[in-house]
């Protein structure tokens, strides 16, 4: 078979073993493959040209990293939203009211950045991923199945409470897995005339077959594109993340991926991978048109009301973008003056409808920038003509 193919284990079931990357025969890039990786580039040459027209673009991809954390931790059944990741920042829940999976997308987090922060020194390799796979699985559910250490049992996918005998999908043996990861490994970095974005969705796949961990398989995968898309500059800043596609389409997502494997359909999953691309693509560019405006519409609401104050306003609403969360005492720390005063700039911000208080407390309250957060949040739209 091209992509592989499943094999009787000695215990009786049928394991899949994966090919070499690249396939034999080749993908067939003509007709609507070429054209659709044309649209994908072409996508993505404007994401990463709007996100530099951005004042601080490091903020936007803060954002887009929490945006994305939880629409992947989402795709393996997690509740939580944006909201919840970010009152998790804020320290809004206390023991009995914070969400028992938040902890699941502030790891999440916590991954993408420390493996944004290794590609510095460390190419995208083995090592890289199970550093990231040990960040993301520790101390959550499924952080007893032994963090960024490969599988030495068999695992399966499959509706929940399959076996072996009943699962969808087989993944290749533990014994087999350091080899696939390493030849995974020689692919990604090989020197040859195949575009970026095919070699990307073929490792993508790939990564999802081997299955090398016991638990966060699919997580590691989505991090896996953004980390690839960065590593070759496609992107000059990790600005696109395909879960929200990948959810979106969840059930063509599965379907795509296990035709690799039952009858070779590489082309399949490609086009799909490449509209998702472009797609999510122009998604992120209009969100970035978005907070620009956003920004200049409310710096000069801030210009016009504020007055004197509007010094202080301007350095607080550069702040939301990177903490849209905050308290009086993180105002008053920010502009260094009194509880007072910063209660007073807070309140004025809420009459222009920047803030609004979201603890209904009368004490310790929060306030939120809400028209920021809600451009990560609402569906997304279609970009103006």
């Amino acid at each position: 078979m091209r992509a592989g193919s499943y094999q009787r284990q000695p215990s009786g079931y049928r394991a899949f073993i994966p090919a070499l990357l690249p396939p034999i025969p080749p993908v067939m890039i003509q007709g609507d493959m070429q054209r659709l990786l044309s649209e994908a580039d072409r996508a993505l040459g404007r994401l990463d040209g709007s996100v530099h027209t951005l004042p601080n673009p490091d903020l936007f991809v803060l954002m887009y990293v929490r945006k994305e954390a939880v629409l992947s931790s989402q795709i393996e059944g997690t509740q939580s939203s944006l909201q919840d990741l970010l009152a998790a920042e804020a320290n809004l829940f206390g023991a009995d009211t914070r969400p028992r999976d938040v902890a699941e997308v502030v790891n999440y987090v916590a991954a993408m950045n420390h493996g944004l922060q290794r590609l510095a020194e460390l190419p995208v390799s083995v090592r890289l991923i199970r550093e990231i796979h040990e960040r993301l699985m520790r101390g959550v559910r499924g952080g007893r199945l032994t963090p960024g250490e490969l599988r030495r049992t068999q695992n399966w996918i499959g509706p929940g409470g399959c076996t072996l005998a009943t699962a969808s999908f087989i993944p290749p043996p533990p014994e087999l897995v350091p080899q696939a990861l390493g030849e995974l490994e020689q692919f990604l970095h090989r020197e040859d005339d195949l575009p970026a974005l095919i070699r990307i969705g073929l490792a993508h796949a790939q990564f999802e077959t081997i299955h090398p961990f016991l638990d966060g398989n699919g997580r590691v995968g989505r991090l896996l594109i953004t980390f690839l898309l960065t590593e070759r500059n496609i992107l000059q800043r990790p600005v696109l993340y395909l879960s929200h596609y990948f959810k979106r389409y969840r059930q063509d997502y599965y379907e795509r991926l296990q035709a690799v494997r039952d009858t070779g359909d590489w082309e399949g999953w490609l086009r799909f991978f490449l509209r998702g691309v472009a797609e999510v693509s122009a998604e992120a560019t209009e969100t970035a048109r978005r907070v620009l405006a956003l920004r200049e519409t409310h710096r000069a609401e801030i210009t016009h009301s504020l007055g004197r104050a509007a010094g202080n306003g301007h350095k607080v609403l550069e702040s939301l973008f990177d903490r849209p969360i905050v308290a009086v005492n993180d105002v008053a720390a920010l502009i260094g003056t009194t509880y007072p005063a910063a209660n007073n700039l807070v309140s004025r911000l809420e009459q222009l409808k920047i803030l609004v208080e979201v603890t209904g407390h009368a004490r310790h309250r929060r306030f939120r920038y809400e028209s920021y957060v809600r451009l990560f949040t609402d569906d997304p739209v279609e970009p103006e003509a």
